[in-house]
């Protein structure tokens, strides 16, 4: 039987035979889908990267309206002073030959002459933007990636959490799975103690071994202090995650890990594992965004070394008009439509290093997606390899249970009968309480590498 095979037919018995998550306080039952619903909805870290969503969703608009035309209106009122002729030999004195059309040269005196003083002045102007060297288009390109890039960040974000809620969900299951074993154990040494009680007052068990198995005793009550605050601290960290109302509890729901259990009785080959992180995980998905974002800041860079082409429309009513010699108490009005060339021609030689750097981050950015590439491959072979290991360390620790507690029995029946020492009993009992700890370890070990196996692929 190959290992895989091998090992999918293990994993249903050893989820379901776990045993675990009984709750010791609970007010709501709670699965992992519903975790990871709350967190969804209420977890901080998820929320300020849907704020910075919402933020690249109107940066992705407000690049798009660049295409639009561009309109302006001006609206201004003036005090105008007298105007002050001089001859063109700055004299204030004599006077100035001023040609009238239609009449001919005419002397008028120098010095302050009468000017309306109240003006206004409208203008209006409407331009359209018909060619830019591509830098717009590209400037709106670069937004909507950039749109993309921070949607992945919010699945990134929520594929994180959910994998710290499923570290948090699991170490509380073996923290109760691990109280259910040292409660059967202080349980099984208290009745060896009462035992060993009545055998003392027949008087055919010392003090001393009666001690041994009372400081045994004190070892597991500690123990169990131990994790009892340990399961506080976890379940204080969880309700932090999703923001739980403060007094408000859960109780893990141990159905949805059956249902885990399931999923991993039909685990598909690494190949397939392989495929679904290359189509799903976010980091290669953003490598390869990124790649396409430098690709436009490449023609974004050479736009500016293009001309730009603009219709102009423009309107501007004013008075009064002073760019006669005389000034005239009257409004003008002048429009003109046209087109508009720029271009700066010094962008032939500054702009070419610019252009330069631009290619360089864009090989630079096509080097990442393959470095992600191969970490991505490399953390699914690695967590497959350890996902089958752990199946196997979980089959030898049902064993080594199935050998300790038959050690136990043997032994106790002989200590019973007078035929082993109390040192074989204490050893006996030590093996047993290994024997199941290290089985619940396990047992959630395969259990996380599994969730490890689907947040690498970014299927949490």
């Amino acid at each position: 039987m190959s290992s895989h095979k091998y090992f999918c037919a293990l994993t249903v018995s050893m989820i379901v035979g776990a045993g675990c998550c009984v709750p010791t306080y609970a007010q709501h039952k709670m699965s992992l889908k519903s975790l990871f619903d709350l967190a969804d909805r209420q977890n901080q870290r998820i929320k300020v990267s849907e704020v910075a969503l919402k933020a690249a969703e109107e940066g992705f608009v407000s690049a798009k309206s660049a295409m639009l035309p561009s309109v302006e209106f001006n609206l201004q009122g003036s005090y105008t002073g007298n105007a002050f002729l001089m001859s063109r030999g700055f004299s204030t004195s004599g006077t100035t030959e001023y040609i009238v059309p239609g009449l001919g040269p005419q002397q008028v005196q120098n010095g302050k002459q009468p000017t309306p003083h109240w003006g206004n002045s409208f203008t209006a102007q409407a331009s359209q933007v018909i060619y830019a060297g591509g830098a717009i288009r590209s400037g709106i390109e670069m937004a909507k990636l950039g749109r993309q890039l921070a949607e992945l960040d919010v699945e990134k974000n929520r594929q994180e959490v959910r994998f710290l809620l499923t570290g948090y969900y699991l170490d509380l299951c073996k923290l109760q799975n691990q109280l259910q074993v040292i409660a059967k154990n202080i349980e099984l040494t208290e009745k060896v103690i009462e035992q060993m009680k009545a055998r003392r007052e027949q008087g055919t068990v010392l003090k001393n071994d009666l001690t041994r198995y009372e400081l045994q005793l004190q070892s597991l009550l500690l123990t169990k202090t131990q994790l009892d605050d340990a399961q506080k601290i976890i379940r204080h960290q969880m309700s932090t995650a999703i923001h739980l109302p403060e007094g408000e509890d859960f109780e893990v729901d141990t159905q949805s890990l059956e249902e885990e259990g399931i999923a991993l009785k039909a685990l598909t080959s690494e190949e397939l594992w392989q495929q679904t992180a290359v189509e799903n995980n976010i980091d290669i998905r953003q490598a390869s965004l990124a790649t396409e974002m430098s690709e436009q800041k490449v023609r974004n860079t050479r736009a500016a070394s293009r001309p730009s082409v603009a219709v102009v429309a423009e309107n501007n009513l004013a008075g009064p008009y002073t760019s006669d010699l005389i000034p005239k108490d009257a409004n003008v009005n002048v429009w003109f439509v046209g087109i508009g060339v720029k271009y700066n021609l010094s962008s032939l030689w500054k702009n070419k290093h610019a252009i330069r750097k631009a290619k360089h981050e864009n090989t630079q950015a096509r080097e990442r997606v393959q470095l992600a590439r191969e970490g991505v491959e490399n953390g699914v072979q690695a967590c497959y390899t350890n996902l089958l290991t752990s199946s196997v360390e979980v089959s030898t620790q049902e064993k080594q249970v199935e050998l300790a507690d038959q050690n136990y029995a043997v032994v106790k029946n002989r200590y019973d009968n007078d035929l082993a020492l109390l040192t074989d009993m204490l050893d006996a009992s030590n093996m047993k309480l290994s024997a199941d700890m290290a089985l619940v370890n396990a047992r959630i070990n395969m259990l996380y590498n599994y969730f490890k196996l689907k947040y690498i692929t970014n299927t949490l």
